[in-house]
């Protein structure tokens, strides 16, 4: 505690010295995470759940991965965005949660100005991504139920590298447009975030300048793009229900039904939380920073599971990979 109050100190005596009144010129240095509300005495408790949920995350998604690339029978348009979104997911969860684990183990809770714009950024970034990528696989999905006999022809390689593509860069763009309107305000007051991570309200709540204009875009970019993003999955999921509906094939439809299934479940997880926080503005502080856990922590760890236990062909090929390893090892010894 000594170190952060004297960072905070710090950070105000450069602002006195160079004055408050500057336009467009960052003066803290650093900023102070208060962390999550209301944990006093469970802090280890949590440390300990927390972790154990992010090493799942790495884990799992991990794993999805390794099978994917090994079992050229999952060398498909669909495991191709399952291992983008894997690969989300890790970084998705990579942002906040080490920092969050190293605040619960009573480590300092000071972050850099560099620290916080990279958080805010990758945050933002990462979830544009998920949010896009989720749009992608609905219209996969959409395509490989619809017209399967046109499924290959239409979802090809170079239109799946340019779909995926298409998201990391969108994405990205957004990141910087809204890390760079976020971070162009003036710091020059308290570095105290009233939250667990570097998020683009917390921040500005800490600007002295109007933040109007910020706070408006960023609520509105962010929601424009999930809404969007939303109502496109639940246009391609009525046309797909339609299709399986029509099927004269009863394992034809349970196949459909099983895949998008785990679809739309990573679907509600991961669109749920953010329609509580951007929709019902009074949530309390406690309740908000625990839906955001959810979204952050326990989804990624949930979305390898879901595809896992409900998708017989990776659960194949996760089989016959382990039984490869094994009998490589014992071949070794």
């Amino acid at each position: 505690m000594g170190e952060e109050k004297e960072h905070e100190h710090s950070s105000f005596l450069f602002c006195c010295r160079d004055g408050p009144n500057q336009k467009n010129h960052t003066v803290v240095t650093h900023f102070i995470l208060l962390g999550i509300p209301n944990t006093e005495g469970i802090e280890t408790i949590l440390f300990i759940v927390f972790l154990i949920f992010y090493l799942c995350t790495l884990l799992g998604n991990l794993m999805i991965m390794t099978v994917v690339l090994f079992d050229f029978h999952l060398h498909t348009p669909m495991y191709f965005f399952l291992c983008n979104l894997a690969i989300l997911d890790i970084g998705f969860s990579s942002v906040t949660t080490p920092k969050m684990l190293a605040n619960l183990w009573g480590q300092s809770r000071t972050i850099s100005l560099g620290g916080c714009m990279s958080q805010v950024f990758f945050y933002h970034f990462m979830g544009c991504s998920e949010c896009l990528l989720y749009t992608v696989m609905a219209y996969d999905r959409y395509v490989a139920i619809c017209y399967p006999l046109r499924y290959l022809v239409i979802m090809n390689w170079k239109v799946c590298i340019i779909l995926a593509a298409g998201t990391w860069a969108a994405s990205s763009i957004q990141g910087i447009v809204l890390t760079s309107l976020t971070f162009t305000l003036p710091y020059c007051g308290p570095n105290r975030i009233d939250y667990f991570f570097c998020d683009i309200f917390p921040v500005v709540k800490l600007a002295c300048a109007d933040t109007t204009t910020i706070e408006a875009v960023g609520f509105n970019n962010v929601g424009v793009v999930g809404t969007t993003c939303f109502i496109l999955i639940l246009l391609s999921y009525a046309r797909i229900i339609y299709s399986i509906v029509r099927m004269n094939s009863g394992e034809g439809r349970r196949k459909a039904a099983s895949t998008s299934a785990s679809h739309l479940l990573v679907v509600t997880f991961f669109f749920g939380p953010c329609a509580l926080i951007y929709t019902q503005p009074s949530l309390s502080g406690v309740l908000v920073t625990a839906v955001q856990i959810f979204g952050n922590v326990v989804t990624p760890m949930l979305n390898p599971v879901i595809y896992t236990l409900r998708n017989k062909e990776v659960k194949a090929a996760l089989k016959k990979l382990t039984r490869r390893q094994t009998v490589s090892q014992l071949t070794a010894h």
